[in-house]
C-alpha cells in the first residue's frame, strides 16, 4: 500500500477510536426511552457540566398529566436526598442540579409520575454527573488537536513497521514529541482549570486519563531508545502503537478527578427535604 493510503487507513483508526472514546466515556450523556402513560418518552440525562451555574435536567413529555421528580445528593456520602419537583413549561419538565466545585460530584435520580406510579429513568442506579471549570477554547482546542495528532501518527507509525525494510523512526520521533506536548504540558494545563490540579496520575493519585497518558508515553519512549543509531526497531514501534491504542480505547474522564467531600461542609446550594414515599423507593 502507498504512503497516501498508509495516511488514510491511520486517520480512519484514529477518528474511530476517538468517535468510540466520545460515545463510551462516563460524561457523556446518559441516554434512553422510557413509557409512561402509553407513550414513549425519550431523555437525555447530563452527566457533565461547567461549575459556576446550575445545570438543567429537562424532560420532553407533551402528556400535561404526567410529572416529574428529581432527587440528588452529594456523591459519596451520607447527605439525605433533596427533592425538587420539576417545572412543567410547556411540554418539557425542568428541575436544577445545584452547581458543585470543580471535580464535585452530584448522584441523581429522575422519577416520571402518573397517576400515583413512578418510573426511574435511570433504574436501580443514580446518575453521576461531575462538574467542571471553564476551559478556554484557546487552550482546549490545541490540546484537543494535538492527542489526535500523536494517535494519527501513532497509528501511521505502527503500519509503517509492518511493512517490510522500513524505518518507521521518524514516525516515531513525531509521535513521541506530539505526546509529549498533548499529555504533559496542554494537558495538565487543561486538568488545572477544569479540576484545580495539573496532575492527578501517579504518583498523586489515580486518575486513569493522565495514567494511561503516562503508560503510554513510557512505551513510545522505548520505541526511540530502542531505535537508537537509526535502527527502525519495527517490532518496538508496532508495540507502542499498540500500546496507544488500547490506552485511546479507554474511555475518557474514567476514574478522573474527584473532589473529597468528607472534610467539606453541607453546601449551602442544598436546602435538605425529608424524603418521604419517594426515599423509600430508594432504599
Amino acid at each position: 500500500m502507498k504512503n497516501a493510503g498508509l495516511w488514510i487507513l491511520a486517520f480512519l483508526i484514529t477518528a474511530s477510536t476517538a468517535v468510540y472514546q466520545r460515545l463510551t466515556g462516563p460524561t457523556h450523556p446518559l441516554r434512553g426511552k422510557t413509557i409512561v402513560k402509553n407513550s414513549e418518552i425519550s431523555f437525555r440525562l447530563p452527566r457533565t457540566h461547567e461549575t459556576g451555574k446550575d445545570c438543567s435536567v429537562q424532560i420532553q413529555t407533551q402528556h400535561p398529566d404526567i410529572e416529574g421528580t428529581l432527587l440528588y445528593k452529594r456523591y459519596k456520602t451520607a447527605d439525605p436526598w433533596t427533592e425538587v419537583f420539576m417545572e412543567r413549561v410547556g411540554h418539557s419538565l425542568t428541575g436544577a442540579l445545584p452547581y458543585q466545585p470543580p471535580a464535585g460530584k452530584l448522584e441523581y435520580k429522575v422519577f416520571l409520575s402518573y397517576e400515583g406510579q413512578q418510573t426511574s429513568l435511570s433504574g436501580k442506579n443514580p446518575v453521576i454527573i461531575r462538574f467542571k471549570g471553564r476551559v478556554p477554547i484557546w487552550i482546549l482546542l490545541p490540546h484537543v488537536a494535538v492527542m489526535f495528532l500523536a494517535m494519527l501518527f501513532s497509528a501511521r507509525a505502527g503500519l509503517e513497521a509492518l511493512r517490510p525494510h522500513s524505518n518507521p523512526r521518524k514516525l516515531a520521533l513525531w509521535t513521541t514529541g506530539l505526546l509529549f506536548v498533548g499529555g504533559f504540558i496542554l494537558g495538565p494545563a487543561v486538568q488545572k482549570l477544569a479540576f484545580g490540579s495539573l496532575w492527578t496520575g501517579f504518583p498523586f493519585g489515580y486518575d486513569l486519563t493522565d495514567n494511561k497518558t503516562l503508560i503510554a508515553f513510557i512505551g513510545w519512549i522505548i520505541a526511540v531508545i530502542a531505535g537508537r543509531k537509526g535502527k527502525p526497531a519495527r517490532a518496538w514501534v508496532l508495540a507502542a502503537a499498540i500500546l496507544l491504542l488500547v490506552v485511546f480505547l479507554i474511555p475518557h474522564s474514567l476514574f478522573g478527578s474527584e473532589l473529597d467531600y468528607s472534610n467539606a461542609p453541607a453546601s449551602q446550594s442544598y436546602i435538605h427535604i425529608k424524603i418521604t414515599h419517594t426515599f423509600l423507593l430508594l432504599a
